[in-house]
């Protein structure tokens, strides 16, 4: 059925029980598993300002991200493989949604916070934006209830 998953991962809680079900399912139906980090330089941008050395660190931060979701992954005996997306100015759901369909993903799994009324209109939703534009069934996992 599943045979390429995508995941998204930023290493939030959320972010990371997303990988683990991933995991789980890819262990289950003999899948493997590509692990995404997209940086998306025009909110560091906005928020800060431009600065090479702010971008630096975020780059590091991201590669560290990807490094503890592979260490993670590599546990579950899954084959899995990395990809850091880094290209200014396109939006978190057409990236997952490119490499969705370069890959030849056939699921992307991914967490979501389920943010409503004024933090989601605050905060956006990755999630939603990814749903509306990945040409694959996308399953989300929700965040644990604070």
């Amino acid at each position: 059925m599943f045979k390429r998953i995508l995941v998204p991962v930023d290493g939030s809680t959320t972010s990371n029980k997303a990988l683990t079900q991933a995991l789980q399912l890819a262990r289950e139906l003999g899948a493997r598993v590509r692990l995404l980090h997209a940086i998306d330089e025009l909110v560091y941008i906005n928020v800060y300002g431009y600065s090479p050395a702010l971008m630096d660190a975020v780059r590091d931060a991201a590669t560290k991200v990807l490094a503890d979701a592979l260490e993670i992954a590599k546990s579950a005996g899954v084959e899995v493989d990395t990809r850091m997306v880094d290209e200014p100015a396109q939006r978190l759901g057409a990236t997952v949604a490119k490499e969705a369909q370069d890959w030849n993903a056939d699921l992307v799994v991914l967490g979501t916070h389920g943010r409503r009324g004024f933090s989601r209109m605050v905060l956006g939703s990755g999630a939603e934006q990814i749903i509306r534009e990945a040409k694959v069934p996308v399953l989300t996992i929700r965040a644990e209830e604070e």
